[in-house]
């Protein structure tokens, strides 16, 4: 997938994200591949980066935690800003469990 739309500014009462926040989507090949095996769409993983509530570093340099949900469970989004392609790249997505 290619650049497309940006996820947009969050709504309402959301955390102040960093600039790359706004910049396109881009889904790496694992990310497209733990999506599939996780029954969730692009489509719906957009949807839950516009419902994001927070986001942290992760443990790896560079990439992000975002917090959010899909339904009534916790998901994350894991994000890597690429500086010099102005992309906000999904690396993965998976399921909180609880």
């Amino acid at each position: 997938m290619g650049p497309g739309a940006t996820i947009g500014p969050p709504r309402g009462s959301m955390p102040i994200f960093p600039e790359w926040w706004n910049w396109d989507l881009s889904f790496t090949a694992h990310a497209e591949l733990r999506m599939e095996q996780r029954g969730v769409t692009e489509v719906e993983v957009r949807a839950m980066l516009e419902r994001a509530t927070r986001f942290e570093a992760s443990v790896v340099e560079g990439r992000f935690m975002i917090q959010t949900r899909r339904g009534q469970s916790p998901w994350v989004v894991i994000v890597e800003p690429d500086i010099e392609a102005r992309l906000l790249v999904v690396v993965t997505v998976y399921e909180v469990s609880q």
